[in-house]
């Protein structure tokens, strides 16, 4: 009897076991499947949240000209540099003829078509010079010869520190060198990818392969191509290996370290067409390569090129569903450069290389924002009447209804 009692009571012990286990298992795998099915939730609330916000918030493209002088942008040809043999090459009669005209006015719609044409000017109280079309509706600011003064603060006047100047908002007198590390210092596209409405949906192109330091890629956390990388880094679509591989069998005047713009341009329109960012970089170097080379129809050509370029992504932008009337454009630069046959240069050294100018595009409704930009004066330096390329990332960020905040010095927005 003691054995069946012990083996009775063994049997009793495991099967109330067994039934607390299975109980148990039950409520643990109700459990886990309760908190899966609310995560799966949260995370479907979230994405559709972020859609949302990609859906209706403000688009941004900032678009650089390595070096272009505000003397061509506002004046087009400058004769006194077309007309020696040093800078023309012996084809001064090519550059007449395409670039050639009586006055400034002609001269500067020859030269950048997309910026000045098919526009009207009405000129604010402080002189800065909104244009107003159809199609678009433009500022463009940095005419020294009616007192628009736009200018890099940092004392450097040339590349990198004027990108960093620009991309940060931050004019950092320690940022020296164009080789300088990776860039310590957060960037404005940095700081949108960390913003729900552009998060993931940021991307960078230049044809200078300094742009992977200056926007610091490791930490930003979006891809920068520049120089002769090639597109199918990110993208692995037939076009984007062709792409690459005429990219990689180019021509190189400038050797490694800058590749063609035309390179440039195509990688970013295909990836701008294909993955659709909110926020995007794109700079073309050609017109600073040109001009220390003292070629001045070629550098003349690319400005020209540029704003061919910049008016296709304009057409295309205003053609796309979720771009048309909610996309903005800054095109600016990042150094100016010399007067005269110092036109080659630039540099702390070089008289005028500070000076800078900028074009802020918008489609012809404008948001709220926008509206308070172009419809007031500018908001300039009350001790030099100046506004500087520190300035303009927190003017952009404030176009897209956000504030750029960030762990260094900002410059306060312009408007």
């Amino acid at each position: 009897m003691k054995t069946i009692k012990v083996d009775t009571n063994v049997k009793i012990v495991t099967i109330k076991k067994s039934k607390s286990s299975g109980v148990h298992f039950i409520l643990r795998s109700i459990f886990i499947f309760g908190c899966f099915f609310t995560t799966q939730v949260h995370a479907q609330n979230k994405n559709s949240e972020q859609l949302a916000l990609q859906k209706i918030a403000p688009n941004l493209i900032i678009i650089t000209t390595d070096g272009l002088r505000w003397q061509e942008v506002f004046g087009g040809v400058d004769t006194s540099i077309a007309n020696q043999n040093k800078f023309n090459h012996g084809d001064s009669a090519y550059i007449a003829k395409k670039y050639g005209a009586t006055n400034a006015e002609e001269r500067k719609k020859k030269l950048l078509p997309f910026l000045f044409s098919n526009t009207s000017l009405e000129n604010n109280s402080n002189s800065n010079v909104i244009h107003k079309g159809n199609e678009k509706s433009i500022i463009i600011f940095g005419d020294r010869n009616t007192n628009n003064k736009a200018a890099v603060e940092n004392p450097h006047w040339f590349s990198y520190p004027g990108y960093n100047e620009l991309l940060t908002g931050y004019a950092d007198p320690a940022v020296n060198s164009n080789d300088y590390k990776p860039n310590p210092h957060s960037n404005l596209f940095a700081f949108l990818n960390k913003q729900n409405a552009y998060q993931g949906k940021v991307a960078a192109f230049g044809a200078w392969d300094a742009f992977d330091r200056i926007l610091n890629e490791k930490v930003s956390g979006f891809p920068v191509i520049n120089a002769f990388e090639s597109i199918t880094q990110v993208l692995s679509d037939p076009t984007s290996k062709m792409l690459g591989n005429l990219l990689a069998d180019s021509y190189k005047p400038f050797k490694e370290v800058e590749c063609l713009d035309v390179f440039t341009h195509y990688q970013a329109m295909h990836y701008l067409k294909t993955k659709q960012p909110k926020a995007m970089f794109i700079s073309y170097g050609e017109t600073d390569e040109w001009a220390h080379h003292g070629n001045y129809s070629n550098y003349l050509d690319a400005a020209n090129m540029v704003d061919k370029w910049i008016g296709d992504i304009w057409n295309w932008v205003q053609a796309m569903p979720g771009y048309k009337d909610n996309t903005y454009i800054l095109l600016t630069t990042d150094h100016g450069r010399g007067f005269g046959s110092a036109w080659t240069d630039h540099g702390a050294d070089v008289n005028g290389a500070n000076a800078t100018w900028f074009a802020i595009i918008g489609p012809p409704a404008l948001n709220s924002n926008a509206k308070e930009l172009f419809g007031k004066p500018l908001v300039t330096n009350v001790q030099t009447n100046t506004i500087y390329q520190k300035q303009l990332a927190a003017t952009m960020a404030k176009l897209l209804g956000i504030e750029f905040t960030a762990d260094h010095p900002i410059g306060n927005p312009i408007y």
